[in-house]
């Protein structure tokens, strides 16, 4: 009993027929659903970078599915404007919306010109930016001065504390997914080798970790396995490194340039390539076994009804997807602290609750 849910890729497809994909999603019976946010594409051969706040209204008004976003706050984002984003459609589809939290990646986040920080550092400004949001959620006014800045703020459109939004963690490793259970309302990650995945899982729970545990999978159906094949290396050949390749490129074309000497076998250690949609149902029923309480399918190509279409029919009919309950997120100060600390060295950021000015000490290069 899984949610099956669809991926919406604002990198690969204009925003307007990715909407009517997420129409036509519904229709299919996929029973949630949740989109990448993202200033740039992997490669020039994607080319789209459509607004995921801007859209996300738009998906939930035409829809009924809840939806999440995999967000990354702290630089390219104020905490301010990620609070208001999040309150304001969770205010307007109570219950409906989540937020992944992640890192960045340098790709998205170098359009500020400010400089880029290590993973340690960034997850700690992370863990700042998760605790500020929290208390503008829970109506507080906010002044904070660390590794992100904060003044007099409040966000006035905002669900009922009771209903706030969860703040998940995205997290491809088992070191984050285990840092994730000291802070996250849950979390999720994408397909990886079964024994990789199951020690994200593990990680997480074994930490404490107790929302639910989702898997993006990358996967590419088509006719034929040459054709899927073929979808698969034009559009993701560019993704097949590792988190710590990816999170430190800046332009797309340097993301070209790495992808040129990818063969397209390699794809298939990375994306799930097939021409059987039975082969598709089973093998998703099997990851799902390894303790995912959510599925996301992100077909990699870029003209998906075809997909749609064959997974309406013959993969979830399979699976027997459910609908995710709703997930009530944690509010005020104080969420993070624990995270803050493996992170940030111990080196806990002041914060003013009388609106006044704040003083800390800053580690790292921020």
């Amino acid at each position: 009993m899984t949610v099956i849910g669809f991926h919406c890729s604002h990198e690969q497809v204009p925003p307007s027929r990715l909407l009517e994909y997420a129409v036509r999603a519904e229709e299919a019976g996929f029973t949630a659903a949740m989109c990448s946010d993202h200033i740039t594409p992997w490669g020039t051969a994607q080319g789209q970078s459509g607004l995921a706040f801007a859209w996300l209204g738009a998906a939930l008004a035409r829809t009924r599915l809840p939806f999440g976003v995999v967000h990354a706050p702290g630089q390219r984002y104020h905490p301010a404007v990620t609070a208001q984003g999040i309150a304001t459609l969770s205010e307007m589809f109570p219950g409906r919306f989540w937020a992944a939290l992640g890192s960045g990646q340098y790709m998205n986040e170098h359009v500020t010109g400010d400089g880029w920080p290590p993973k340690d550092e960034r997850d700690a400004r992370l863990a700042e930016v998760v605790d500020v949001v929290r208390r503008l959620l829970a109506g507080e006014e906010v002044t904070h001065r660390g590794r992100v800045t904060v003044h007099e703020t409040r966000v006035f459109s905002r669900p009922p504390v009771e209903r706030a939004p969860a703040l998940l963690a995205a997290a491809l490793t088992p070191r984050t997914a285990e840092w994730a259970a000291s802070w996250a309302d849950g979390l999720i990650t994408v397909n990886a080798p079964p024994d990789q995945m199951r020690s994200v899982v593990d990680a997480y729970r074994g930490a404490g970790g107790t929302g639910p545990v989702n898997l993006q999978v990358h996967l590419s159906w088509a006719p034929t396995h040459e054709e899927a094949l073929a979808v698969a290396h034009e559009q993701w050949r560019n993704n097949v490194f590792s988190s710590k390749v990816l999170a430190d490129l800046a332009t797309v074309e340097q993301f070209d340039d790495i992808g040129l000497r990818v063969q397209p076998a390699e794809l298939e250690e990375s994306v799930l390539v097939s021409a059987d949609a039975a082969h598709v149902a089973d093998t998703l029923a099997g990851w799902a076994e390894l303790g995912f309480d959510g599925v996301y399918l992100h077909h990699v190509g870029q003209h998906l009804e075809a997909w749609i279409d064959e997974a309406g029919e013959r993969v979830l009919p399979r699976l027997s997807p459910t609908a995710p309950p709703e997930l009530v997120g944690r509010t005020g100060d104080g969420t993070t602290a624990q995270a803050l600390a493996e992170r940030g060295g111990g080196t806990t950021p002041a914060t003013d609750r009388s609106a006044a000015s704040a003083t800390t000490t800053r580690t790292g290069i921020l």
